[in-house]
This record gives structure tokens, C-alpha cells and sequence, in this order.
């Protein structure tokens, strides 16, 4: 094995720490973009040998991946060992990972492919620890049972080198597999009004100690035919632009586009609708920041 080879596995050992779940697919598109599918199956073949990952598979889901990775224990002790991680993840089991919400994570995982397929395009900053999963933000200054919180599906952060300036793009992102009702989906993005006007004793925005300014929301549609998730979107936004919570925080940002779209396009192409402005397609960057 090549020195090359060994990183590469070290920081596919770290991608399995910080994404919890991956096809081998997405390892590819990952770590070996310019390799075949056939070197993606050797190299996660080894690591299952030296008993650093192991496998679970899907039963019975038309188009899903036959198997999904995740890390053993001593997998874990070899990622921290390298360096890739800093604190020891959640140790998954094959029912857990083969349960309802894998399919959840690795619409996620794929929504954060995108954006690193994006980067390689145009020589930006984008590397696979730039999405980070469930992603906890108080409301409030609260303790215990007062206190409470909006939990991002993920937070990506992208940085766009242009030859002026270095620009630190941030995002609140929420994935949607039309598993809730659209009243459950609404709620969800309605709170992040309420993080945006939530304020620590002192008076200052809680979102500040965390944020240079207040991302906006990428709201990304999977789980469904084209047409029933072209028809949810509108529905979203159609109740979305009444909603008095966000008509009180104009602050607010939410642009939600479809999965498909995303991953067959890309960020930069215009496949988002603004719950403000639906009938103007854009892509991911017309913000207003605050």
C-alpha cells in the first residue's frame, strides 16, 4: 500500500467519523473522484479486513445502496490516532444505521457532495469536514427545561476565493424527505425566525457568539416524484410568504430547491426558489445578509 493510499484511508476513516454513514458511492464521489468505482470497493474492502469499518445493508430499497459503512471501535481509535478527529463519535450499530433515518443522513451527505463537487469546479474551499450534522442552537438563555433549541440538519461552510477578496459562506441547511407534514416541514423553518431574534442576558443575538452574520436556509427536497416535490415546494413557499413570524424577521433567508436538482446541477446553477421572490429561479449565493 502506498503512502498515498494510507491517507486516503485515514481520511475516509475520518469522513466516516464526521458523516456517520457512507456508500461507497459517496466515499468515491468524496475521497476518489478520479479513481473507478473498482478502486472505491478495494480500498473500503480493506479497511473491513483490518476490522476499521464495517458494512450494513439496505433490504429491499429500489435505488438504494447495496451497502453502508460506518465505523467499528477500534476504526474510531485509528481515526482519532491520525489525527482526522478530535473527539470520538457516536458508534453506530447495523440497526441503526440500516433504520429509518440513514436514509435521511445520506440525503444529506449527498446535498454536501454537491457543494464539494461545486468546489473542485472552481478552485474554492469546500473539503469533506465543511458540513457538519445536527447542528444544536439555543433560542433562548434558558437552563434545562427553559431552554430550547433549533437543531440544523447541518451547517456548511464554503469559501469562495475570487481574486479580490476570500469570501466565508455559511449555511443553515434542512433536509426534507416529505417524511413530515407540510405543517411539521413550515414549524421546523419558522424557528429559525425565532433564532435570529433570540437574545442572551446582555441583549446581543445568541446566534452571534457562533456566527459573523446570520446564514441563510437551504431547504433541500428529496424523498418523493419530481412533480409531488415540485408541488410540495409551492406549497411551502405559498405559506411561507404569510407566515407572520417571518414577515417580522425579513432578516431571514430560506431558498429551498430539489435534491435531484442539486446533485445533477449544482449550487451555482439557478435551482432555488426564495419563499420571498418564488417566481425567480437563483442560485445559492443571491443572499441579502443582515
Amino acid at each position: 500500500m502506498s503512502a498515498r493510499d494510507g491517507l486516503t484511508e485515514a481520511e475516509i476513516l475520518g469522513s466516516l467519523a464526521q458523516h456517520r454513514v457512507l456508500s461507497t458511492p459517496q466515499v468515491r464521489a468524496i475521497h476518489l473522484p478520479d479513481h473507478s468505482p473498482r478502486t472505491a470497493q478495494r480500498m473500503m474492502a480493506r479497511l473491513e479486513r483490518r476490522g476499521l469499518a464495517t458494512f450494513a445493508t439496505v433490504p429491499g430499497v429500489p435505488g438504494a445502496p447495496r451497502r453502508l459503512w460506518y465505523l467499528t471501535e477500534a476504526g474510531v481509535l485509528a481515526a482519532r490516532e491520525a489525527g482526522m478527529i478530535d473527539r470520538p463519535p457516536l458508534l453506530l450499530s447495523a440497526e441503526q444505521v440500516t433504520g429509518p433515518l440513514q436514509a435521511h443522513t445520506r440525503a444529506v451527505n449527498d446535498a454536501g457532495i454537491a457543494f464539494l463537487a461545486a468546489a473542485r469546479q472552481r478552485g474554492d474551499e469546500f473539503t469533506p469536514t465543511s458540513w457538519r450534522h445536527e447542528v444544536g442552537h439555543p433560542l433562548n438563555a434558558g437552563r434545562g427545561r427553559a431552554r430550547r433549541s433549533v437543531i440544523s440538519d447541518a451547517v456548511l461552510t464554503y469559501v469562495r476565493l475570487t481574486p479580490e477578496e476570500v469570501v466565508v459562506e455559511q449555511r443553515f441547511l434542512e433536509l426534507d424527505r416529505a417524511t413530515l407534514t407540510i405543517e411539521r416541514l413550515i414549524d421546523e423553518l419558522r424557528r429559525y425566525a425565532r433564532l435570529y431574534r433570540g437574545t442572551s442576558a446582555d441583549g446581543e443575538p445568541i446566534w452571534s457568539s457562533r456566527y459573523p452574520w446570520f446564514p441563510p436556509i437551504l431547504c433541500v427536497l428529496a424523498g418523493g416524484e419530481r412533480a409531488a416535490l415540485e408541488r410540495r415546494r409551492a406549497t411551502v413557499v405559498a405559506i411561507l410568504s404569510r407566515d407572520r413570524d417571518l414577515r417580522r424577521t425579513p432578516e431571514i433567508s430560506i431558498r429551498l430547491c430539489l435534491a435531484a436538482d442539486l446533485a445533477e446541477a449544482g449550487p451555482f446553477e439557478p435551482i432555488f426558489v426564495d419563499y420571498r421572490d418564488p417566481e425567480r429561479l437563483t442560485n445559492w449565493l443571491v443572499e441579502a445578509r443582515a
